[in-house]
């Protein structure tokens, strides 16, 4: 069953990305334009270019709204740029923040600070938002605020965690921006890729309130032992570096709206899992956690649904993290599935695809990273006759060069857009290939 049930996997996964895309779930939640002012387009995150560019086509082709009123600015990933007609694009760093992207910042705020009681501005929000909109806070340089990224990144933080602290060190996040756009109207439309789908987590928040203080920020420093350079330090007990927070009057008429959840994705997916003839098992779309805490949990299921002769996919999202121990390359997908192969030590019947539907799973910030990886029951077998030991290179968080040399890296390039984690584990008793053929067959359809 072994390529048949990569087919159908990647299916599901392609799946999860078409349902978030901008093209299909962007349209319907944006607000009117403006009746006589600009309309203002603030885009940042993954899904910045593609979310821009469907913007655009709704009100300049579906409303016919006056392209000379039209203005904005993309903030995106490098290589995740698309073709807009009235939104500058900028490519810039993620997950360290870089010049790039400092740039781009600035220019998002000065578009801000420049909007008019009759324009509209509309944040476009998704994944990356909190790399990609980038300005420090008085007093901290880009430098700094790198070394801050790289070490919450590596302690294994939650991004609750990450993005309290990154709002306290901030000139547009924890609701920043939506202070520079006051007071002209702003709506937020993003696309969640946090657990729990909080405003205030979704790209750093930046229009709307934070509940998070500077106190929460320095307990957060000291949960982790982080060692951090002296600017930043004394930043966390400035309080000019708290951030605006419920009740602010700058967020009374700045309304924030969801275009895609994690959790609306998965419906799709659990329909599609259905049809294809097998029993959709859920585990929720919030999972968080060590990846390789997780994906063991996830192998002892799996292999109970195999021992009571089940046909099944289990399937969950969330955010995984890692904690670095090693000198390896990987990202919280791969890490997952390189557990989960281990933990499954081979048992037939049984692969799965755990990957980030934004494209990328950690690595080094290029646009072709790996999103994640396949495993089924001959992945052990044969990194053994590759000379591979699965144990080792989980160890040293080297689960990219692990499944790089099994050929079985997920690879689908920038996707545009980003909703987190998709794990499915297929669990099928089939003795005949061409049931689990079929199947396949009516996934794709």
């Amino acid at each position: 069953m072994t390529g048949s049930a990569r087919i159908l996997l990647q299916s599901l996964f392609h799946r999860a990305v078409a349902a978030a895309h901008p093209d299909n779930c962007l349209r319907a939640h944006l607000p009117a334009p403006p009746a006589r002012g600009r309309l203002v387009l603030l885009a940042a995150g993954k899904g910045a270019a593609s979310m821009a560019a469907a913007a655009e086509r709704h009100y300049l082709d579906d409303r016919g709204f006056p392209a000379n009123r039209v203005s904005g600015i993309a903030v995106t990933r490098r290589g995740y740029a698309c073709p807009t007609r009235r939104v500058r694009v900028v490519e810039a760093g993620h997950p360290v923040p870089d010049a790039a992207g400092l740039a781009g910042t600035l220019e998002t705020l000065a578009l801000a600070d420049g909007a008019g009681g009759e324009d509209v501005v509309i944040a476009l929000i998704s994944g990356g938002a909190s790399a990609n909109w980038t300005a420090p806070a008085a007093a901290i340089s880009l430098a700094e605020k790198q070394t801050v990224t790289r070490a919450l990144l590596a302690c294994g933080a939650s991004i609750f965690d990450i993005n309290t602290v990154r709002k306290h060190l901030s000139r547009i996040k924890g609701g920043r921006l939506a202070r520079h756009v006051y007071p002209a109207a702003l709506t937020t439309v993003a696309i969640s890729d946090v657990p729990g789908d909080d405003a205030a987590v979704i790209g750093s928040g930046p229009t709307v309130p934070d509940p998070t203080t500077l106190a929460d920020a320095r307990a957060i420093v000291t949960k982790y032992g982080l060692d951090l350079p002296q600017g930043v330090t004394r930043a966390l007990v400035d309080c000019a570096n708290e951030t605006p927070k419920p009740g602010d009057p700058i967020f009374e008429h700045a309304p924030f709206v969801l275009a895609a959840r994690p959790a609306d994705v998965f419906r799709i997916v659990e329909q599609a899992v259905r049809a294809a003839g097998y029993e959709s098992i859920f585990l929720g779309s919030e999972v968080e956690g060590e990846a390789r805490s997780v994906a063991a949990a996830h192998a002892a299921l799996a292999l109970d649904l195999k021992a009571q002769g089940r046909h099944a996919v289990i399937l969950s999202g969330g955010e995984l993290t890692v904690t670095l121990r090693g000198k390896g390359r990987g990202g919280p997908n791969q890490e997952y599935a390189l557990a989960l192969a281990v933990a499954l030590a081979g048992a037939p019947g049984i692969a799965a695809l755990a990957g980030d539907t934004d494209g990328t799973d950690g690595g080094s910030g290029r646009p072709d990273d790996p999103a994640g990886a396949f495993v089924d029951e001959t992945t052990l077998a044969r990194a053994q006759g590759l000379g591979l030991d699965p144990q080792q290179h989980l160890n040293d968080n080297n689960s990219t060069e692990f499944f790089e040399k099994l050929g079985d890296l997920l690879v689908p390039g920038p996707t545009l857009t980003n909703v987190n984690d998709f794990r499915a584990i297929l669990v099928d008793s089939r003795s005949s290939s061409r049931d689990m053929h079929r199947a396949c067959g009516k996934a794709r359809g």
